[in-house]
């Protein structure tokens, strides 16, 4: 994919795209394949994006799939559904009227379906998902760590909504 064809399928503003780079990166699936994978992302965070996945690629720290989110028709729920890594996608944050990160290309979520998100009420999104730290894919403090070693902000430190699966890098 290019990145005319993952930021296409939605009205975002121009500004917003003209702001975007689509970052091909290495990762080692979970059939302990090496892969590459497509994340959208704001031009600044290029280089921490390569390097951090570079060095989760030599941890073998497994991802299940990597793919702009367009995919999969802007359906977060759905991309989520597929344990589907990625970055941009213009949208709200969930239960608010404020845009995410993700809408600036500032944000990745990583394996949803080992690291979800929990919502205020106990239920965890998506449907199904558990966070496990024994399981394959889970975000564990070392993992953390590698973020945010970045400068990144780790959900999974949260206090009330944990968001395991989500890493964010917003403007200083």
């Amino acid at each position: 994919m290019n990145l005319k064809e993952a930021v296409t399928g939605k009205e975002i503003p121009e500004k917003i795209q003209k702001s975007l780079t689509l970052v091909t990166v290495p990762y080692f699936s979970f059939d302990k394949e090496s892969r590459e994978g497509q994340l959208v992302v704001h031009t600044e965070l290029v280089e921490d994006v390569e390097e951090i996945f570079h060095t989760l690629y030599k941890t073998q720290f497994p991802i299940a799939q990597m793919v702009p989110i367009a995919a999969y028709g802007w359906d977060d729920d759905a991309s989520m559904r597929a344990n589907n890594s990625s970055a941009f996608n213009y949208r709200l944050i969930f239960g608010t009227e404020r845009l995410s990160n993700h809408s600036f290309g500032r944000a990745i979520d990583i394996n949803p379906m080992q690291n979800p998100y929990r919502q205020r009420n106990g239920i965890l999104v998506p449907p199904g998902a558990q966070y496990d730290l024994t399981q394959e894919g889970t975000i564990t403090k070392e993992i953390a760590d590698i973020f945010i070693s970045y400068g990144w902000e780790w959900g999974g430190n949260w206090e009330e909504q944990k968001d395991w699966q989500h890493f964010q890098k917003t403007l200083e």
